[in-house]
């Protein structure tokens, strides 16, 4: 990369900086035209908990577990609720029955869900 001299840092203060200035020598350098993806980690478990959440917040948020690829999850419904009710509900009759392999009770108010593979 090329060092700075005293006359290039002037003449630089007197007008607007740019580094593609040079016919884009420093972009090519620091290969700024190629763009690195980053992965997200696919989480193995995932803790749900529908405490204080609508019917359509737990939904999503069953949604967003099955899209993010966990393998299981642990869904705390409460003991009590239309939410564990419906959440038993979609385990055997919704869109979401297809991703489920297992759902088994844990306690009175909270299931382990294990999901297919995406």
């Amino acid at each position: 990369m090329k060092q700075l001299t005293d006359a290039d840092i002037a003449k630089m203060a007197g007008q607007d900086f740019s580094p593609s200035g040079d016919d884009g020598a420093v972009r090519r350098e620091l290969h700024l035209s190629k763009r690195i993806p980053r992965k997200h980690p696919t989480p193995e478990h995932i803790v749900i908990d529908f405490h204080t959440h609508t019917e359509q917040e737990a939904w999503d948020m069953i949604m967003g577990a099955i899209e993010s690829g966990a393998r299981s999850a642990t869904v705390i419904t409460g003991a009590s609720g239309i939410l564990k009710i419906k959440f038993q509900q979609w385990v055997r009759d919704s869109l979401i029955s297809s991703h489920i392999i297992a759902c088994t009770p844990v306690n009175n108010g909270s299931f382990d869900v294990k999901f297919k593979k995406k």
